[in-house]
């Protein structure tokens, strides 16, 4: 059974850069679209940004230009790359297989103003 784990998070200054990654294990290949979302303290998780099988990317209108989606299918792994954070940025992250109730467990992202 498919299982996706997030990591990459961590503590980063307002300015700084993280890259987020998203494996897939428990299956052959990463057929699937995946999308990020997250979830500040006492906010809604919202969506981040998706791709689909054949790199098709889009991202949530306040992300555009700061982050960027990929996927490298050889390594089952769908990454998240984000410049320019904000404290704003502050959440968990996490990944979903697109349409499914398959989550990661989530990565902690925090911004230091």
């Amino acid at each position: 059974q498919v299982q996706l784990a997030e990591s990459g998070g961590g503590l980063v200054q307002a300015g700084g850069s993280l890259r987020l990654s998203c494996a897939a294990s428990g299956t052959r290949g990463i057929d699937y679209n995946i999308n990020w979302y997250r979830q500040a303290p006492a906010k809604e998780r919202e969506w981040v940004a998706g791709i689909t099988i054949g790199g098709i990317t889009k991202y949530a209108d306040s992300m555009k230009g700061r982050f960027t989606i990929s996927r490298d299918n050889a390594k089952k792994t769908v990454y998240l790359q984000m410049n320019g954070l904000i404290p704003e940025d502050t959440a968990v992250y996490y990944c979903r297989i697109a349409n499914t109730d398959k989550w990661g467990q989530g990565t902690q992202v925090t911004v230091s103003s």
